[in-house]
């Protein structure tokens, strides 16, 4: 499975920005998804999973109510719509895929990540 995440930018707060992350696997629909991101100095963490049919959504404390996970299984691609960003939401953020079917928020629970996409958020 290889993953490509883009989308990231710079953005001033208050904004939004949304990633994206394709993948090339035949299986896409079997992966549960998940959005990491790691802020300079900081240990990766996780942001957002969903399942392989998108229906089910799990996020962490401090994006949930202004972050989306989403996929299109037709486009083998996961989404993070982030909306009122703030200057704490800098981070590289990746995107990575496990056959996990418990929700799962452990780096180390992924097998497959992305190469990472830059967001910065300015004051």
């Amino acid at each position: 499975v290889q993953l490509q995440a883009f989308g990231g930018g710079l953005v001033q707060s208050g904004g939004s920005l949304r990633l994206s992350c394709a993948a090339s696997v035949l299986t896409f629909s079997r992966y549960r998804m998940g959005w990491f991101r790691q802020a300079p100095g900081k240990e990766r963490e996780f942001v957002a999973t969903l399942t392989g049919n998108g229906i089910s959504t799990y996020y962490a404390d401090s994006v949930k109510g202004r972050f989306t996970i989403s996929r299109d299984n037709a486009k083998n691609t996961v989404y993070l719509q982030m909306n009122s960003l703030k200057p704490e939401d800098t981070a590289v953020y990746y995107c990575a895929a496990t056959l996990s079917n418990f929700i799962v928020t452990a780096v180390r629970e992924y097998d497959y990540w992305g190469q990472g996409t830059v967001v910065t958020v300015s004051s």
